[in-house]
């Protein structure tokens, strides 16, 4: 019903939208709320997919560092270190939003993108993290090893032997941090300024307004929903596969 009602209003020219039609759908499609969409929450939507592009990249690639790690070399304290890394995705956002605030002001990344990217990157890390590890302590132990008595080093290992088989565990950590960065709300109206903002955050200021369209931000939330559902649309297959591959496991 949601889907239907915002569908069916995003098409309704402004004048039909009203309590009594509501549920009814438009006596004449109207594409006026896609086009003032785009022209409205064009330079919000490319802040969304550089924002969430980036910070699942990095993160991904991160992570499958860290889950190497953890899982095929004996590092010092990893007993420890893997516990507190994990802790990381049960800490609330609202608790460390000053301290974030204060560190991106004292860096000097207060404000734009590159701030809320990294942002993104460190709190997707214990989450990431996870994954890659649980996924990789599923590989053969022997396997490592044999390629370590061939010659191949650490970053050979992971680049040549790892690197190939983990497409399983990319594919869940892609949708995952990508759904996750682009629908996320807290972070990005309190730590950009309002020309970086992504789409969220003006989708929420347009309907807290006296005088809605609601044409308008039904065709917005539409537009801004597109890019996660050709994610699942597209990988959704292979997410399975990838859970299924173990990357879940403990």
């Amino acid at each position: 019903m949601p889907v239907y009602m915002t569908v069916v209003t995003s098409l309704k020219d402004p004048s039909e939208i009203r309590l009594a039609t509501a549920w009814k759908p438009p006596t004449e499609v109207s594409w006026e709320g896609y086009r003032a969409a785009l022209g409205q929450f064009a330079p919000k939507l490319r802040n969304s997919f550089v924002l969430a592009v980036s910070a699942t990249v990095l993160s991904a690639l991160l992570g499958s560092m860290n889950g190497y790690v953890l899982s095929k070399w004996r590092l010092p304290g990893a007993q420890l270190i893997f516990p507190l890394m994990v802790f990381g995705m049960f800490i609330p956002y609202q608790s460390i939003l000053i301290p974030l605030f204060q560190f991106l002001r004292s860096v000097n990344l207060y404000g734009g993108l590159p701030g809320l990217i990294l942002v993104h990157v460190v709190y997707g890390l214990p989450i990431t993290t996870l994954l890659f590890r649980n996924f990789y302590a599923e590989l053969p132990d022997e396997m490592i090893q044999s390629s370590s008595i061939d010659g191949a080093g650490f970053f050979g290992i992971y680049r040549w032997i790892v690197l190939p088989l983990s497409a399983p565990a990319f594919v869940v950590v892609v949708i995952w941090q990508f759904t996750q960065i682009w629908n996320e709300f807290l972070f990005a109206v309190t730590l950009t300024q309002p020309a970086w903002q992504p789409i969220t955050v003006a989708l929420a200021n347009l309907a807290g307004g006296e005088a809605v369209q609601w044409n308008l931000p039904m065709a917005g939330s539409i537009l801004a929903a597109l890019p996660t559902v050709l994610v699942y649309v597209f990988l959704g297959r292979y997410f399975i596969r990838g859970l299924l591959a173990g990357s879940l496991k403990g």
